[in-house]
């Protein structure tokens, strides 16, 4: 059941794993579109209000400017409003930190607890 009194925890994982053309990127630049994900995420009401929680894992494809082409759900969450919520959150960010090697993707794990 979930309370009011509870405490919400969400954040991105620091740990992504990259998935782009020949050439890795730098553990730096992951970090910097981990946090500037993370800085959108809400965790949506109805989620909250059913005590849904999980780790959605999201691949985002980045052009060379740091724009967020698209994104697709590579692992659910469990959670079909929390996957939803994953789906849109590189959307709604628009952009990250241009990738150093170009144009590229990047897997980041998104998770949703209650404390």
């Amino acid at each position: 059941m979930f309370k009011t009194a509870k405490t919400l925890a969400f954040g991105l994982l620091a740990a992504a794993c990259i998935a782009g053309p020949a050439h890795a990127q730098s553990a730096d630049w992951i970090k910097a579109v981990t946090r500037t994900i993370a800085s959108k995420q809400t965790y949506p009401k109805a989620a909250q209000a059913r005590g849904e929680q999980g780790t959605a894992k999201v691949k985002i494809y980045v052009a060379a400017s740091g724009a967020v082409e698209r994104a697709e759900l590579i692992a659910p969450s469990g959670s079909t409003v929390l996957d939803r919520e994953a789906l849109a959150l590189p959307s709604r960010t628009g952009s990250v930190p241009p990738p150093p090697g170009g144009a590229t993707s990047v897997t980041v794990p998104i998770t949703w607890k209650l404390l």
